[in-house]
């Protein structure tokens, strides 16, 4: 305690003597008599630090036997980890995780699976988009970047989103649709369901791009179109009515000015006069 400030070390040992007894520390050593004394001497100062251990060992075997309450984002995150860890030893032909697992354990497994089938893929299969290697600085920089697209695009899902919710409530204002009101909802609702207004690409996504993700694919292309082809492409629509829009090809008439005293005499103040008959 030296080198504190006057009044330092009587304050400390006032707050340890309340939590010494807010412990119920069963010492009477600690808890009788004025702690500025008895922790002056070393044996004293011992029975305190093998009391405050064993706290904390008590702390921590009640928390291993006590189960933590999760909250609904943190059973979603942790079901979305174990989801994607299936995914993986599914890829790699190795069984699923099982319940209990150590996380190092199961990547070490990944880990040397990984490093066995490596070798049998040709040269260059797996070349990461990501070449260069980023430092702290520039890992801030990516994560302002990810957050700043993430708002941008997550604006732009709950605008097609609504779109599509207001889309589909007009189907039901037609009186022949009223009837498949109920079908058409349930057909809708587990499809709706499954979009999520916020964006699924993270930063993970950014390490795990392999260099043939760069590689730009015509939207005309036979691959492109197996995807997109559909019956209605064929069918050409008719003459339909010119609805205008094109204010490059149309010129706004100029207004032509003239003066108030050509085309004969003024005749103000005779508006809404009647001719008196004779």
């Amino acid at each position: 305690m030296d080198g504190w400030k006057p009044g330092t070390e009587e304050s400390f040992l006032l707050e340890l003597s309340g939590l010494l007894r807010e412990l119920h520390c069963p010492d009477p050593v600690l808890t009788a008599g004025e702690p500025a004394v008895c922790l002056r001497q070393p044996c004293t100062r011992l029975r305190l630090l093998r009391f405050l251990c064993s706290e904390v060992q008590a702390a921590r075997l009640l928390r291993r036997k006590t189960p933590r309450v999760r909250s609904q984002e943190e059973g979603e995150r942790l079901w979305k980890t174990r989801e994607e860890l299936t995914l993986i030893c599914e890829a790699l032909g190795m069984p699923s995780p099982q319940p209990g697992t150590a996380p190092s354990q199961l990547f070490q497994e990944l880990l040397a699976k990984i490093s066995e089938l490596l070798p049998l893929l040709p040269p260059g299969h797996l070349a990461p988009l990501l070449t260069s290697s980023l430092d702290s600085a520039r890992w801030v920089v990516v994560g302002e970047i990810d957050r700043s697209l993430r708002a941008e695009y997550g604006c732009r899902r709950r605008m097609l989103l609504t779109r599509l919710d207001l889309t589909a409530a007009s189907f039901h204002w037609a009186e022949r649709a009223q009837a498949q009101s109920a079908a058409m909802a349930t057909r809708l609702a587990p499809l709706r369901q499954a979009l999520c207004p916020e964006p699924g690409v993270s930063v993970a996504h950014l390490l795990a791009a392999r260099a043939d993700l760069s590689r730009l694919v015509p939207a005309t292309s036979p691959a492109s179109r197996a995807a997109t082809s559909c019956p209605v492409n064929k069918v050409l629509m008719g003459t339909v009515p010119d609805r205008g829009g094109r204010p490059n090809e149309l010129e706004a008439p100029m207004p032509s000015w003239q003066s108030r005293r050509e085309g004969g005499q003024q005749r103000w103040g005779q508006k809404g006069r009647k001719k008196k008959k004779r």
